[in-house]
């Protein structure tokens, strides 16, 4: 027993296995790791996301191959599948079909089993046929992506354990768990359930951190979700989106071509009265407008609260968050405070009024375009007519909102 442990053969084969062929420490390892996993989101948020479910970006082929090669071994996920549940997601946000909505299914199902939820809807039929059009359907596809899923997340473990011995098996279960708890767990859990809000989007969704870096981008999932065909998912100054740095790179390399950004909000000279490139301004950047109308709101609730004293405790910060988002997105036990707070600050409460009005510009499709031009012109006359000084100012600045050439 001690020559066999002696011998120059099992010392090899120990050393191997504690190091594998490279022989790395595990600091070495883990930044290895950690370098691996973050190709591993870029090429989720880059080319199933921007590029495949919204058409957002166009990709060189080779680097479209690539991406798919990196996701055949380090998920195995299917473009189709993942771009038919993402799809199907916005589709249906916040409802009862949507994949893996919080609202829906529970923050702590969302964060903990994702996946699981992923799995179930990657294998509804109805879901591919109807969500999972314009994705890749060549012989590789075809013949080893989509029909042999196991054999590239097996690769790949090889791989890792014959570079890194005994280390290699953890890395390679920390990149199988990657995507599972960032994408499906973090991004689509926490992403429609805690953060800050730049716009009122029809949904829940939240940025998470103004800086995108851990996720590629996705952290800034309300600003995806008001403009969801835009390849960038920055709009702030201070927000950033290392998914973009990637982008832009890959234009000047000539590898990608970005096909939509965020609208961007021009000002002109004040118009004598709202007219229909007003109303069409109003309605192209109705998000960032009524993002603008929030901040008046805000202004004229810390004056009334300074000046009058007045409501409070969990009515004046019930007033603070929610006084600016939509009726339906109130929560019910927020509704009694919201209303004590109006009543005690007229000014704020016919903002709120008006905010509402201003809002079925673009919702009542009932009406004729010179029926709305009437209808802003209306509103704009009231809102300088109000006696409320942050009201007037909005109105000005909308009546010299322009969309930027």
């Amino acid at each position: 027993m001690s020559t066999l442990l002696d011998s120059p053969t099992l010392a090899a084969v120990l050393d191997w296995a504690a190091g594998g062929v490279l022989g790395l420490a595990w600091w070495q390892v883990l930044l290895i790791g950690l370098l691996l996993t973050h190709v591993t989101i870029v090429s989720v948020t880059l080319y199933l996301h921007r590029h495949s479910a919204h058409r957002a970006l166009d990709l060189h082929p080779a680097v479209r191959h690539f991406f798919r090669f990196w996701l055949w071994m380090t998920t195995g996920m299917t473009t189709k599948a993942w771009t038919a549940i993402h799809r199907k997601h916005h589709a249906k946000c916040e409802q009862a079909e949507d994949p893996h909505s919080p609202q829906i299914h529970g923050l702590r199902k969302v964060l903990w089993q994702g996946a699981e939820l992923y799995r179930a809807e990657a294998v509804n039929p109805d879901t591919l046929a109807r969500f999972g059009h314009g994705t890749p359907d060549d012989w590789l596809e075809r013949n080893v992506y989509s029909r042999h899923s196991i054999l590239g997340v097996s690769l790949m473990l090889v791989i890792d354990v014959l570079l890194f011995g005994a280390l290699g098996a953890a890395l390679w279960a920390m990149q199988m768990a990657w995507i599972p708890f960032w994408a499906a767990g973090v991004v689509n859990g926490v992403g429609h359930f805690w953060g800050y809000r730049n716009f009122e989007a029809q949904d829940a969704s939240t940025n998470l951190v103004p800086w995108g870096i851990v996720i590629g981008g996705e952290e800034l999932h309300n600003n995806h979700h008001t403009y969801p065909t835009s390849a960038k998912f920055s709009v702030k100054p201070y927000e950033f989106d290392i998914g973009w740095v990637y982008i832009s790179l890959l234009s000047r390399l000539g590898l990608a071509r970005a096909k939509k950004t965020p609208p961007r909000l021009a000002y002109g000279e004040v118009r004598p009265v709202a007219d229909d490139k007003t109303l069409e301004a109003l309605i192209a950047h109705r998000y960032e407008v009524m993002a603008s109308y929030a901040r008046h709101m805000r202004t004229v609730l810390r004056q009334q609260a300074q000046a009058a004293g007045g409501v409070r405790g969990k009515a004046l910060q019930a007033a603070r968050r929610w006084l600016h988002r939509d009726a339906d997105k109130v929560p019910a036990a927020a509704v009694p405070q919201l209303a004590e707070a109006r009543a005690a600050y007229p000014a704020l409460d016919q903002m709120v009024t008006m905010r509402e009005e201003l809002r079925q510009l673009w919702l009542n499709t009932g009406r004729t375009r010179e029926q709305l031009v009437a209808d802003l012109q209306a509103w704009c006359r009231r809102a300088e007519d109000s006696g409320i000084a942050a009201l007037r100012e909005f109105s000005l600045k909308l009546r010299a909102v322009r969309i930027a050439a």
